[in-house]
């Protein structure tokens, strides 16, 4: 036990003092994000929307994320970073503070897209960020320490927030995470240094060589379509399997809360020592490989226990699992592959294709639920996993996706 704390707290050195601001920062923010996790659920039970209806909407936040994305990719090339954090959170709260004042399912499409599009230019200059302030020996530790303070806050958020859902109302967590967005902004602006000289975006802006662009790159390309795939099966995370559990399993809000939050616990406890271990290993693929290889398992979980709480825990862990073997690796890929002048546009790819993601996968898992039941959706999905599983392994075994640098002079 002594040796398993040691090799915990040991993972957490040498990581530059800006990077714990930016995982400060991003468990302040996380804490109140229950937006994506109870809005499916607030638009059928409040609202009495059908659940396709449900999915269109959390489809409107992909797209508006991939708008984001793109928009916050461009600016963070161009712009301090922490100035176009700043932006994204105060604009995304103020945005969000509308959603309970209106139960007009057109204007709720509005408020939801536009939240997305201002909330999701946070992402690219927050990742290009784990770049600038880590070293190449520490980066996937530091993306882990990132991660790991998003889990501990997305541990609280759906706890607190089902148990807030359950006797207060849904309302009341949209001001929670409007507030949080708020409180990460001052954060931000209280404890990064006005100018930063890691990232001179003007100076970066006069200099952008138009051969570094990621459009020219193809085998990256045909990751983050890989990317934007295996994000569609994580994300009935999000999209379909609160409904399950709500509609099939019948369990209540509060107990819906828990069991997503023992995720975000799973992911603090599990990932840092992991990552701390086999943090610098070469074969990223791989690992991308094994923790996509865990989704097809884990909806097995659900599809052969029914109800069963115990196969709902299960089906936790094996998410959890796939989310720790593959998104640090997925992150730290593109954080090395580009030059400087291009952190921000890699960057903005990568949340694009977990953008896309978020269009597809409500439209998609809630669609095929509605028309065919939720033991189909468990089957499609199951299948598609494990081709994206096969899928990376050839993309480890091109040559081009052996070297992090895409554009070596």
């Amino acid at each position: 036990m002594k040796s398993l704390l040691r090799l915990y707290i040991s993972s957490f050195a040498d990581l530059q003092r800006k990077v714990w601001i930016l995982a400060l920062v991003m468990f302040i923010n996380r804490s109140g994000s229950m937006v994506l996790l109870f809005t499916s659920l607030y638009l059928t039970n409040d609202l009495k929307f059908s659940m396709v209806q449900a999915g269109f909407v959390m489809s409107l936040y992909g797209i508006g994320s991939v708008a984001g994305s793109y928009v916050g990719g461009w600016l963070a090339d161009r712009h301090n970073h922490k100035q176009v954090m700043i932006a994204a959170l105060l604009s995304g709260g103020v945005i969000l503070l509308l959603l309970p004042l209106t139960t007009n399912y057109y204007a709720i499409c509005t408020v939801v897209l536009s939240y997305a599009i201002a909330a999701d230019m946070f992402r690219p200059a927050n990742t290009a960020s784990i770049r600038d302030y880590s070293t190449p020996e520490n980066r996937t530790r530091s993306i882990s320490l990132v991660r790991l303070a998003a889990n501990l806050g997305f541990t609280i958020g759906p706890a607190v927030g089902g148990f807030i859902a359950f006797y207060y109302g849904y309302k009341v967590l949209f001001v929670i995470d409007a507030l949080t967005s708020f409180f990460a902004a001052w954060m931000l602006f209280s404890s990064l240094p006005a100018k930063d000289a890691a990232h001179d975006g003007a100076h970066i802006a006069k200099t952008i060589n138009p051969k570094t662009s990621a459009y020219r790159d193809g085998p990256f390309l045909v990751f983050m379509a890989m990317v934007a795939i295996w994000g569609t099966c994580f994300f009935q995370f999000f999209a379909s399997i609160p409904q399950f559990f709500d509609k099939v399993s019948h369990y209540t809000e509060d107990t819906i809360g828990l069991l997503l939050a023992l995720n975000g616990l799973l992911v603090v406890v599990i990932e840092m020592p992991l990552i701390a271990r086999i943090g610098n290993a070469k074969n990223m693929f791989g690992y991308m490989v094994l923790g996509t290889l865990c989704l097809p398992v884990a909806f097995a979980m659900l599809l052969f226990g029914s109800g069963i709480l115990a196969m709902a825990a299960l089906y936790i862990l094996m998410i959890t699992l796939s989310e720790v073997f593959t998104m640090p690796f997925m992150l730290n890929f593109v954080l090395n592959r580009p030059k400087r002048e291009r952190q921000g546009q890699y960057s903005a790819l990568y949340s694009i294709a977990f953008g896309i993601s978020f269009i597809a996968a409500p439209s998609i898992g809630l669609g095929v639920a509605d028309a065919y039941g939720f033991n189909t959706m468990f089957v499609f999905f199951m299948v598609l996993s494990t081709l994206i599983a096969f899928g990376f392994y050839l993309l480890g075994k091109h040559k081009r996706m052996s070297h992090l640098q895409a554009f070596e002079e």
